[in-house]
């Protein structure tokens, strides 16, 4: 292992941590107070979409920690990598793809409570989760690529 590589990647492991921290304290202690609460009326699918979106949220968060993982152990340019790349593609494809799907029930609920921030942030999800999965791909084929280029190099060596 090279030296300092662990401490590469310390701060974006600590900011996976905390993201995944935060969400599952959401999950385990804000959601289920505002699907019980009787003020949550039409926005009670919604909190329960959100529920359903966890799951692949916290997929990709673990795939995260594998890929920082791999470049720990100098196997960054790797076909683990590359897996790990896809698995997180699909994570994100996932949550937009939920959100889309639910995009017309929270557009009518912000429309009936004149809320139109609740509609501004499935869109702002839906974009986020585009950026990812599209970020993600291309890091994918490139360091497909990359390992393409190495195996070619060591049989010709």
């Amino acid at each position: 292992m090279k030296r300092g590589s662990t401490g590469s990647t310390i701060v974006l492991r600590s900011a996976v941590l905390i993201i995944g921290a935060v969400v599952l304290a959401l999950c385990i202690f804000g959601l289920p107070a505002g699907i019980k609460s009787d003020a949550s009326g039409y926005y009670r699918p919604i909190l329960l979409g959100l529920y359903a979106t966890a799951v692949p949220f916290f997929i990709a968060l673990y795939q995260t920690l594998k890929l920082l993982h791999h470049i720990d152990k100098d196997r960054a340019f790797s076909q683990l990598s590359v897996n790990t790349l896809e698995r997180i593609k699909y994570c994100a494809v996932t949550i937009g793809g939920m959100f889309t799907a639910g995009m017309p029930y929270i557009y009518l609920v912000a429309d009936r409570d004149d809320a139109p921030g609740v509609a501004a942030l499935g869109f702002v999800i839906i974009f986020a989760s585009i950026v990812v999965a599209v970020f993600a791909g291309l890091m994918q084929k490139l360091l497909q690529n990359a390992i393409d280029i190495k195996s070619e190099n060591d049989l010709t060596v």
